[in-house]
């Protein structure tokens, strides 16, 4: 069985037992998380929302916060002598799925 959730703006396909990187969820390690907003819940049974199915959930495990790798951002305007660096880590969550509910 799998389902496909929306958070941080972004939908992700998800199976028990599988590690996701997310947008940086609110939450501490070790922490569980339960996802309400669910799109798409496939397997034997499929369940299609409209926007969002009724009654199911995802719950995750928190295994770690983190940031990732820094993107540099670089600005130049040719013969005004401008140029600037600016650089970027987006945070984000590693979660683990513990189970779908419906």
């Amino acid at each position: 069985m799998y389902a496909i959730i929306e958070t941080g703006g972004k939908q992700v396909k998800v199976v028990e037992g599988q590690e996701i990187y997310v947008e940086k969820v609110s939450a501490d390690t070790n922490d569980s998380v339960t996802f309400d907003k669910v799109l798409f819940v496939g397997g034997d049974d499929v369940k299609v929302g409209a926007p969002f199915v009724d009654g199911a959930t995802v719950t995750a495990k928190v295994e770690k916060q983190g940031r990732q790798k820094k993107v540099v951002v670089y600005k130049y305007k040719r013969r005004k002598n401008y140029h600037r660096t600016q650089g970027h880590r987006q945070p984000y969550t590693k979660l683990v799925i513990d189970k779908i509910n419906l």
